[in-house]
């Protein structure tokens, strides 16, 4: 017999038992399944206060069994879980993506959703929800707490996401190139003129980014929309934008402020040379 506590800033404290199922998100009342009395599985949800308009309805599914708990990933708000168990590093910490199961461990697993929280128009923060799996005592289990909800509420709005094919959007690409790659134990954040001449690669023409204070500017808007203005590093600390740049990197991956296929497409034009332009549906002439 298993109990599982749900907990997090702002979010109403939820104690489920085994047999019991929870749905979190922006809206999850409306995926609640129907009633069974032969169904020995008890399903609630509880709503995410203040949850950000691009917040998935029902971003999780936590299933408690008679021996293991599992976290089921819906939707495609970005999010990671990390948690505490046997292994030589100590800890997993894995980025969750729509249609992922995760078997949770004894104790506390902290489920991060970037960008998760509205704290203010237009601005968003990140929301760690904290699961706590334990083996009671008692094997009884507290009921769940269910909320009020609204039933009108709006659909899952996009997230904040840079202009494809703009300036900041392929600084970012270029930034977080070692992340999406999967060389994320890259030795250093590649510098401005590393970054001027990936965008050249890519492109065939690159601004004015030959000039390194436009890079720089490029890597605040970039910073700025990962993070969020509360969260922004360049305005957390005096320094050089080298220093946070790996952060920021990172950060843009993990937001997929770009992502994967966007570093696909872009190599591949380049690897038709300059008479495709990425940009277009169609290759220019060859001429």
């Amino acid at each position: 017999m298993l109990r599982v506590t749900l907990r997090g800033a702002g979010v109403p404290t939820v104690v489920l038992g085994s047999g019991e199922t929870l749905l979190v998100g922006r809206d999850p009342h409306s995926a609640l399944p129907d009633v069974d009395a032969d169904t020995a599985l008890r399903s609630t949800a509880i709503t995410l206060p203040r949850a950000a308009a691009h917040v998935s309805r029902v971003v999780g599914e936590i299933v408690v069994g008679e021996e293991v708990v599992r976290l089921r990933w819906h939707g495609s708000t970005e999010a990671q879980l990390s948690s505490l168990f046997d292994a030589p590093g100590g800890a997993r910490r894995v980025a969750l993506s729509d249609g992922m199961a995760a078997l949770l461990d004894e104790g506390e697993n902290h489920v991060l959703l970037l960008r998760g929280r509205t704290s203010a128009p237009g601005v968003f923060t990140d929301l760690v929800l904290v699961v706590d799996v334990t083996v009671p005592a008692d094997p009884g289990s507290a009921p769940a707490w269910v909320p009020e909800h609204d039933p009108d509420g709006a659909v899952t709005a996009p997230a904040p996401r840079l202009e494809r094919w703009s300036r900041e959007w392929y600084v970012a690409l270029a930034l977080a190139e070692p992340w999406l790659a999967g060389a994320d134990d890259y030795p250093r954040p590649a510098s401005n003129r590393e970054i001027y001449e990936r965008v050249l690669a890519w492109r065939g023409h690159a601004w004015n980014l030959e000039r390194a204070q436009r890079v720089d500017d490029a890597i605040r808007v970039v910073a700025r929309m990962a993070f969020g203005p509360a969260d922004d590093p360049f305005s957390q600390k005096e320094g050089r934008v080298q220093n946070v740049r790996f952060a920021v990197g990172r950060r843009a991956a993990e937001v997929r402020l770009v992502t994967a296929d966007d570093l696909v497409v872009v190599e591949a034009a380049r690897a038709r040379g300059a008479g495709l332009n990425p940009e277009r549906s169609t290759p220019d002439a060859l001429s």
